[in-house]
């Protein structure tokens, strides 16, 4: 019976241990430099948020943060994905290793002042909570590197296709894990990701 105590115990440690040991997966393309595995990093960027600051790389320097693409009249996902992601802003609004940054796909629609309405909507701090706009074609070429769909589509709802993925970035700017920004269980275990990527 003793010797039954001891295996479940060492069970039960072996298991803590893994679970503190785990480390998020580093996504993406990779290369190989005199043995040193360089890995892919969001690219330099540029826009503008709702109280009309610039917001670049520099913004997220030494942070790990959530990125996704959306547009504010969007009639389809975008409202559940916004919904999910209020409930990550609202967990972790007071972590300041921790921000959010929401690219508006329809920048003909989605200036500065309709941005900050919609974060006025949501009840958002910009300075926790960025949603930006810019040049299109930066944008639908920077969501490649966040492993995202967006780009203009008349058949689509809206106008434009885009993924309803929430993406996870590390403080040296490379994609560490992402989620369906609709369901949300799969929000749910994302928040576990980013609990782990908080503690590295």
């Amino acid at each position: 019976m003793r010797f039954l105590s001891y295996l479940i115990l060492a069970l039960c440690m072996m298991q803590a241990c893994t679970e503190t040991e785990r480390k998020l997966p580093i996504l993406g393309e990779r290369d190989f430099v005199n043995g040193d595995t360089i890995y892919a990093t969001i690219p330099a960027f540029q826009f503008t948020n709702q109280d009309g600051k610039e917001i670049n790389n520099a913004t997220y320097k030494d942070k790990i943060y959530i990125a996704d693409f959306f547009f504010t009249h969007c009639p389809t996902i975008c409202p559940k994905v916004k919904k999910n992601m209020l409930r990550i802003y609202d967990k972790y609004k007071n972590n300041d290793n921790f921000l959010l940054l929401s690219h508006s796909i329809d920048p003909k629609r989605d200036s500065v002042g309709r941005l900050r309405e919609y974060a006025q909507l949501l009840g958002i701090q910009a300075t926790k909570w960025s949603m930006v706009t810019g040049d299109k074609f930066k944008t639908y070429e920077i969501a490649n590197r966040y492993f995202a769909v967006a780009k203009e589509d008349p058949d689509s709802p809206g106008g434009f296709d885009h993924s309803g993925n929430i993406i996870l970035v590390d403080k040296k700017g490379r994609v560490r894990s992402f989620a369906n920004g609709t369901d949300a269980e799969a929000v749910d275990k994302f928040m576990l990701d980013i609990d782990l990527l908080l503690k590295e």
